[in-house]
């Protein structure tokens, strides 16, 4: 099932996510639900507080990120899976600059800097423990997803200039006064 994507301004997407166990009501489904929701949207990751659920829970697939010709470093192997509970080790490398964009924040993009390595601690959907580190756009998506649990969006992290830039956009999402291309669940209503 299609669900809609919380937009900027819902305050679900400022709070620090919940851990949640294997008894987490109709978890599969949800998973399920995630998948079908961010391809119909487009995206590359989700995180269940853009559908409206305080938890500490994530989905990526990068598998079919298309390495930009303009790029000379070697692309890493696309990963799809599930991460629940997430907690990011550590973060290493010079920072990165990279263009982001996010479901709950559409027609915005912004350079966003961030270590290249991250090393993260994660269960999977049978809540089976992994501790990997993830390089590249891999890690970008992972580290961009995690702040969604941890209350944080990308354009926190935009420079100062780009957020002033962007502050009327902002307030059209949080009101509703833009038309995405898949449902949305606003703060305000029109």
């Amino acid at each position: 099932m299609i669900l809609p994507i919380y937009a900027y301004g819902q305050p679900v997407l400022k709070k620090v996510a919940a851990p949640i166990g294997p008894d987490y009501p109709g978890l599969q489904d949800l998973i399920a639900n995630m998948w079908e929701t961010m391809y119909h949207a487009h995206g590359v990751g989700l995180a269940a507080p853009q559908i409206g659920l305080s938890i500490r829970l994530f989905v990526v697939d990068t598998t079919g990120y298309e390495k930009s010709k303009k790029e000379e470093e070697p692309q890493d192997a696309g990963i799809k899976k599930v991460f629940i509970n997430a907690q990011i080790l550590s973060e290493e490398g010079p920072m990165w600059s990279f263009e982001e964009g996010c479901l709950s924040i559409p027609y915005i993009r912004g350079e966003v800097e961030r270590p290249p390595i991250v090393r993260i601690r994660y269960q999977d959907e049978n809540f089976q423990e992994f501790e990997e580190t993830y390089t590249g756009v891999n890690a970008r998506v992972i580290q961009h997803e995690y702040d969604h649990i941890q209350g944080v969006l990308f354009v926190e992290r935009l420079k100062p200039l780009k957020k002033r830039m962007i502050q009327r956009k902002l307030e059209d999402i949080r009101c509703g006064r833009i038309q995405a291309e898949y449902k949305m669940r606003f703060a305000a209503v029109r």
